[in-house]
């Protein structure tokens, strides 16, 4: 397991990943939000465990961005912020735990377990089309067999266009939802990312442009075959 600590006390930070660490949790820190966005932009966690109060974009708009993203990232709310009222607005924000400071470093533990079986239990299922494999819970992408390395923005727009079975997604639709809410409405950022995402999957391009519409998955493309083996010889002495 592997987890986000957004935390701007660096003592408090480095003992809950220390003593992670202990349990075989993997865990990196985040001490204000922009680094915790650029983290997660960069890498992929299992449950992310938010203070609500921490410098630059606060732990409820990370949170709101965990959920836009569609990861299905569980999170974990650490706060001293421990009014009914406050824990209340937590989980309407996505939270999926609450855990309030002081705690018990076991606690935690457990609880971070906990989140981690339950995400283990809903995973989504594995698409399949033109050729492409594209596993949501392994975040993992195949095309004729041959694996696909793709950044976390290549990965959701693949899952979105995947998702609409040869549907066209516009260009609008790709920004909301797989970037923030703060993305530049006018940004190159999409067609960026699918030119990029063209070249991974490599030729012949699956993604289709429909000018002034959006972008598909090009259905028509069939999946590479094995050619038939070669049948075997007559034997001329039974002819």
């Amino acid at each position: 397991m592997r987890v986000l600590i957004v935390e701007d006390e660096p003592y408090l930070a480095e003992a809950v990943r220390d003593g992670l660490r202990l349990e075989a949790i993997a865990a990196d820190i985040a001490g204000d939000g922009d680094t915790a966005l650029e983290l997660l932009d960069v890498n992929t966690y299992d449950i992310a465990v938010l203070d609500r109060d921490i410098p630059g974009p606060s732990g409820d708009e990370i949170a709101k961005r965990i959920v836009a993203s569609g990861s299905g990232m569980p999170i974990l709310m650490l706060t001293a912020a421990d009014r009914i009222d406050d824990k209340a607005s937590g989980f309407e924000l996505g939270a999926d735990d609450y855990l309030t400071k002081p705690f018990d470093l076991r606690e935690l533990v457990l609880r971070l377990r906990a989140l981690d079986r339950r995400r283990a239990h809903v995973r989504p299922p594995v698409r399949e089309i033109a050729g492409l494999r594209l596993d949501p819970f392994r975040r993992e992408v195949f095309r004729d067999g041959r694996y696909i390395p793709l950044t976390r923005k290549q990965f959701a727009v693949l899952e979105m266009l995947v998702a609409a079975e040869g549907g066209v997604v516009s260009a609008e639709e790709l920004l909301e939802r797989a970037w923030d809410a703060n993305a530049d409405p006018f940004t190159n950022a999409v067609r960026i990312t699918v030119s990029a995402l063209r070249k991974r999957l490599g030729e012949p391009w699956l993604i289709a442009t429909v000018p002034g519409v959006g972008y598909r998955i090009d259905t028509s493309r069939t999946p590479a075959r094995t050619p038939p083996a070669p049948a075997e010889p007559m034997d001329s002495a039974h002819g």
